[in-house]
C-alpha cells in the first residue's frame, strides 16, 4: 500500500523531500516484506556510507548529481545495484531521489 501520499492526485515527487543544510531527508512511499519504495534529498557533501541492501535496489535520480559507488547518476538516470553488492551514495551537489528496493 502507498503512503504519506495524497491520492487521485498529481504530484511531483522531486517537491516530497525538502532539502535541509546538513542532512539526507528521507520519506517513506511504501514498506512491506517485497518492496520498498523511499524518496530521498541529499544536501551537498551528505552521503550514505557503504552498505548492502537484502534486495536489488534501483534509484532514479529525481534532481541534481549523486555519485553511486556503482557508477555516477544524473538526473533522469536510473541505476539497478544488485542486492548483497556493497554500494555507497554521495551528494555531489544537492540531489534527490527514488529509491526502490525489490526484495
Amino acid at each position: 500500500m502507498i503512503k504519506n501520499l495524497e491520492k487521485s492526485t498529481v504530484i511531483k515527487l522531486k517537491d516530497q523531500v525538502p532539502y535541509l543544510a546538513g542532512q539526507v531527508v528521507s520519506k517513506t512511499l511504501a514498506q512491506n516484506d517485497s518492496l520498498s519504495l523511499t524518496v530521498f534529498s541529499f544536501d551537498k557533501g551528505e552521503e550514505i556510507s557503504t552498505h548492502q541492501s537484502g534486495g536489488d535496489a534501483m534509484v532514479t535520480v529525481l534532481e541534481g548529481t549523486g555519485r553511486f559507488t556503482i557508477d555516477g547518476v544524473k538526473e533522469g538516470e536510473t541505476i539497478v545495484m544488485p542486492a548483497k553488492h556493497p554500494h555507497a551514495v554521495y551528494g555531489e551537489e544537492r540531489f534527490k531521489m527514488l529509491l526502490t528496493v525489490v526484495f
